[in-house]
């Protein structure tokens, strides 16, 4: 059974930073696009940063230039460096990964972030 494992979530001042990862028990992580996405109370989830298999990534607004995705497809696992962080970025946090296809989508449980003074 395909597991997705977040790790490296918690609470943390303004300005802060903390690096999120994500251990996938998948067989070949290398044929499948990752990201991590979040969802604050009240809100829908959302889109924070994706990393195809060509290593190409793609960030929300609100994210970049504090936000970083990279993936170690060796180790099974993908991460998020997160710096500058404030407020409005206090979400749970979900890893996903899917299938070159499509046709195969694979979510963790999620980790929470707090950012709070």
């Amino acid at each position: 059974q395909v597991q997705l494992v977040e790790f490296g979530g918690g609470l943390v001042q303004p300005g802060g930073s903390l690096r999120l990862g994500c251990a996938a028990s998948i067989s070949r992580l290398s044929s499948y696009n990752l990201g991590w996405y979040r969802q604050a109370p009240g809100k829908q989830r959302e889109s924070v940063a994706t990393i195809n298999i060509e290593g190409r990534t793609n960030y929300a607004d609100s994210v970049k230039g504090r936000f970083t995705i990279s993936r170690d497809n060796a180790k099974n696992a993908v991460y998020l460096q997160m710096n500058s962080l404030k407020p409005e970025d206090t979400a749970v946090y979900y890893c996903s990964a899917v299938s070159s296809g499509g046709n195969v989508n694979y979510w963790g449980q999620g980790t929470q972030v707090t950012v709070s003074s």
